[in-house]
């Protein structure tokens, strides 16, 4: 059995302790960090919400019922639920009252008495938005937070609606709280196959050396999902695909693929690095965004025998919304390594499958060595990176077809995350609740990391805002989006790349 990574006592409040997130993805994750043993000796974890249960045991009970649906350790549940629920308890509050702070207060100091030894404290916020500057000033003023090393707030996205938004949040939390308390959680980078990119490129000397503008002719990364908004209407309506998903996951996997080689894996070190790509990312002025982004909504119609809503029929939305379900934009990262490389990112909803890849395209290679009928044939060189629903690295190259005859067939050499690893990768919240446990914000964004992405969008945003739509909807569900799509990436004499169905 191994031992606790760390030993520190911990209290994890999780203010919005009857939502959905607790449910589906905090529990769950919590429970198999408990199983896994990398929760300390002494833990306990104080949901906080207005929902009500008639008892703790009532509260456990619907918890258990998340984690023998959604945790990847079911096999241990009869064995390892009961002890873990016993750390767990329910409290009815409003989180925008005093006296809930002075409860807050008075359980930490009972636990530090039991335990004899002052514990981490982390506060997080599984709340709305629009609640989180206000629980932030709360727990400044009853002073819960004013011990810089042992207590952590954990904020869920959105990071504001705007660059104005984000940067009064941050300028409030940095008013009463240090950075370093401060962890903005993005689950894309708890993904182990988003974490396996830096060591793909910084821990194996056979890529680092190709990766610049001198082999790679182009990248791509595609975030694609098949579902709609479902129940989300409200808020996508308040969002839209380039908030919801490029402003924050698909900037943060270009950073991963563009940034220069760290010195060290010190959490800072490789935060400056990826706020570096930010900043190198070339400007998209009003005048041009035609030119580099595309939007669209997907219609009503049909995918795999299910009828589809068309976006503006959803619950909560507009008839005429001009709000997009789909964006691809082109950047560059304009530096030495990234010069006149294009990197062409694309998100949607009710798309023709699940799936999220980056796509590292080389350039060709010569072929004057090779007959005319093996160049028939020929394809570049691709690197693969599947983030979900499939893990897995894949190359392709040219390999000779069995025969007497010089014939090439491209190939694919794959890397099976989940197989190499028995399937039992750690889910992306567990990665990083065991970091905020253990004080490591490396995979957390900074706040200069939040205000460049919105430097990035906003021109984008501001444009669609003042131009509506005149073709929404404009693409059908189960198709990989609108044409304007692929004609972004069709002028440049590319096509988009997905994998092939198995």
């Amino acid at each position: 059995m191994k031992d606790q990574k760390q030993n520190t006592p911990a209290i994890l409040f999780i203010f919005g302790g009857s939502g959905d997130l607790t449910n589906r993805k905090l529990i769950p994750a919590l429970y198999n960090l408990y199983i896994d043993n990398f929760l300390p000796e002494k833990f306990v974890i104080i949901g906080v919400g207005r929902t009500h249960f008639d008892s703790d045991d009532a509260y456990r009970s619907k918890l258990l019922e998340g984690v023998q649906q959604f945790s990847r350790r079911k096999d241990k549940i009869a064995e390892k639920w009961p002890s873990f629920a016993a750390a767990v308890t329910y409290h009815e509050l409003d989180l925008l009252v005093d006296s809930t702070y002075n409860d807050i207060n008075n359980w930490v100091v009972s636990k530090t008495k039991e335990w004899n030894e002052k514990p981490n404290l982390i506060y997080y916020l599984s709340v709305a938005p629009q609640l989180a500057p206000d629980i932030a000033k709360k727990l400044a003023a009853h002073k819960l937070c004013n011990d810089i090393a042992t207590s952590r707030i954990v904020f869920e996205k959105p990071f504001g609606h705007d660059l104005q938004s984000a940067t009064s949040l941050n300028q409030l939390l940095a008013n009463i709280f240090s950075e370093e308390q401060i962890y903005r959680i993005d689950h894309y980078l708890g993904k182990e196959t988003v974490q396996n990119i830096l060591a793909f490129r910084f821990a194996n000397a056979l890529f680092e050396p190709i990766w610049h503008k001198n082999y790679i002719d182009h990248v791509q990364i595609t975030v694609a999902e098949t579902v709609g908004v479902e129940d989300r209407g409200g808020y996508y309506e308040q969002a839209g695909a380039l908030r919801d998903m490029v402003q924050n996951h698909i900037l943060q996997l270009l950073c991963m693929i563009a940034m220069e080689p760290p010195v060290s894996f010190d959490a800072n070190e490789i935060r400056n690095k990826k706020v570096d790509v930010l900043h190198a990312l070339r400007k998209i002025t009003a005048e041009n965004v035609h030119e580099y982004a595309v939007r669209g909504q997907y219609a009503g119609g049909w995918m795999q025998g299910n009828e589809v809503k068309a976006y503006h029929d959803e619950k909560n939305v507009n008839p005429q919304s001009p709000v997009e379900t789909f964006a691809a934009v082109k950047f560059f990262v304009d530096n030495w390594r990234w010069e006149n490389v294009p990197f062409y990112v694309r998100t949607g909803k009710a798309m023709h499958e699940k799936t999220t890849l980056i796509t590292v395209q080389f350039k060709e290679s010569p072929r004057y060595s090779f007959p005319q009928a093996a160049a028939d044939t020929w394809r570049a060189n691709r690197l693969v990176f599947s983030i979900q629903p499939k893990t897995d690295i894949r190359i392709r190259f040219q390999a000779k077809k069995p025969g007497p005859e010089m014939e090439l067939n491209p190939v694919d050499m794959i890397f099976d995350y989940a197989k190499e690893n028995g399937g039992q990768e750690p889910e992306a919240y567990e990665t990083l609740l065991q970091d905020v446990i253990e004080g490591n914000p490396t995979l957390f964004m900074r706040a200069d990391q939040i205000e460049a992405a919105w430097q990035i969008i906003e021109p984008i945003l501001d444009v669609w805002q003042k131009r509506p739509p005149v073709d929404f909807p404009n693409y059908a569900p189960g198709s990989w989006g609108p044409e304007d799509a692929e004609a972004l990436i069709a002028k440049d004499g590319h096509h988009w790349v997905t994998l092939p169905a198995k």
